[in-house]
């Protein structure tokens, strides 16, 4: 047996396996065996099927077999004894020829394999990026109030159906009906929309659903039916206005402060627009925060001028996927793949450097708070710490929340470690420069 590297650049290995036929005679010999000993012929006892017939039906699997586990353990053995960091697995070279697959042959194997790089990264007080304060003006306070009172406003008689409102609509189709739709005007398409802009209670008109419902599968839940009988009607329908709702939006009152504050926080006018303010640069602060993590990010992986051998991961990743992605779908995605991969490295040597350590505590701890998160998205605040404790232990079951959680608490680790390390420039900004930044 013959193994042959072939350096062909720091990030790059080429190894050629070569096997005589006595280097996987014995182990073809073992798996015959051992099928033997579980044959079970018609005819022939269990374990006493002649080895010859036992060789012509399982022999090319035994082969296989034996090659495959020899070539395994060669790979295990290089990577092992020469102390190789590999990214993912080793692949199959572009360069490799067909082997004959036959009992007695030579065969020669030859695998790619991509090196991690080796990276040296100091963090100090030299090292400097911009912390940005978004400022509070007075314009996005009155655009957030706006929003709040839209937010908590509510559906009202009108009398005449604008752009904005809704009108509520019998469609009618010879013996066919659907009753008290929903029609949101500005979701009208085509000049059907012009039938419904000022439409009163009681107007009735023919509106083609097909023009001015484009989406099958809104229409069919319009006309209460399904898809698929859409097809063997005709497009036109009678519309009878029954009502006209608006929107507006709730007043500037105790009861609205007491619905988006909570009770009694919010006591007047003036009380309303500083937790409006509040509320502002706890936004901001967030956008900011998660502005100066990626910044640190960029910086770090720069400085640190991580090289990856770029061509064997790209057909590392179509392979491991090749199920799910076409050559395509990777390279599209390729370059926001490699600026992560290469954080993930840099990331794993400031955890070894700082000596950072994920303790069981930490994961809990995440755990809760993306279940606090998720609560948050349904407008659900202040749950209870027990059933936040719950819901972590239900996702510290499952492996793939597992590998989330830990990569979310190594950032969080390694990004409060290098920041008691840098140095930081501190830039105040508008609203509006700051959605400008790449």
């Amino acid at each position: 047996m013959e193994v042959i590297k072939n350096q062909i650049d720091d990030l790059n290995i080429e190894l050629t396996i070569a096997l005589k036929a006595e280097d996987y005679a014995e182990q073809v010999r073992k798996r015959l065996a051992a099928y033997r000993r579980n044959a079970d012929f018609k005819g022939f006892r269990k374990g006493m099927v002649p080895p010859q017939m036992v060789k012509k039906i399982y022999g090319d699997q035994a082969l296989y077999e034996a090659i495959n586990g020899i070539l395994s353990d060669q790979l295990d053995s290089f990577i092992k004894d020469n102390d190789l960091h590999i990214l993912g697995e080793p692949l199959p070279s572009e360069s490799q020829k067909e082997n004959e697959w036959v009992d007695g042959n030579d065969f020669e194997f030859k695998f790619d394999m991509g090196l991690a790089p080796d990276i040296d990264l100091e963090v100090g007080k030299e090292d400097k990026v911009a912390r940005y304060k978004i400022e509070v003006t007075d314009k996005a306070k009155a655009d957030m109030k706006e929003n709040l009172l839209r937010q908590y406003g509510e559906l009202q008689e009108a009398e005449a159906a604008g752009e904005d409102d809704y009108v509520i609509v019998d469609f009618e189709q010879g013996e066919r009906k659907a009753e008290g739709v929903y029609v949101q005007v500005n979701k009208v398409e085509g000049t059907a929309k012009k039938k419904f802009v000022g439409a009163k209670v009681g107007d009735k008109f023919d509106v083609d659903v097909t023009k001015a419902f484009t989406n099958e599968t809104d229409r069919a839940s319009m006309l209460k039916m399904k898809k698929d009988e859409l097809a063997g009607l005709a497009s036109k329908w009678k519309v009878t206005i029954v009502n006209v709702k608006t929107f507006v939006p709730a007043e500037e009152n105790q009861e609205t402060y007491d619905k988006v504050f909570g009770k009694d926080v919010v006591k007047d006018a003036e009380g309303f627009d500083a937790k409006i303010a509040e509320r502002l640069e706890a936004n901001y602060r967030q956008e900011t925060d998660y502005r100066l993590s990626q910044d640190i990010r960029k910086y770090l992986v720069g400085k640190a001028d991580v090289k990856v051998p770029e061509a064997f991961l790209k057909r590392w990743l179509y392979e491991n996927n090749k199920e799910k992605f076409s050559k395509e779908d990777v390279d599209k995605e390729f370059d926001a793949f490699l600026e992560d991969f290469r954080w993930q490295l840099v990331r794993g040597y400031l955890m070894k450097k700082f000596d950072l350590k994920i303790e069981d505590k930490d994961m809990v701890e995440a755990a809760k708070a993306y279940a606090a998160y998720q609560y948050a998205m349904y407008g659900m605040g202040n749950v209870p710490e027990q059933i936040l404790t719950d819901a972590a232990m239900e996702m510290l079951k499952d492996e793939r929340q597992i590998r989330n959680l830990e990569e979310n608490v190594e950032n969080e680790k390694v990004l409060a470690a290098v920041k008691e390390k840098m140095s930081f420039t501190n830039k105040k900004i508008t609203e509006e420069k700051f959605r400008e930044l790449k």
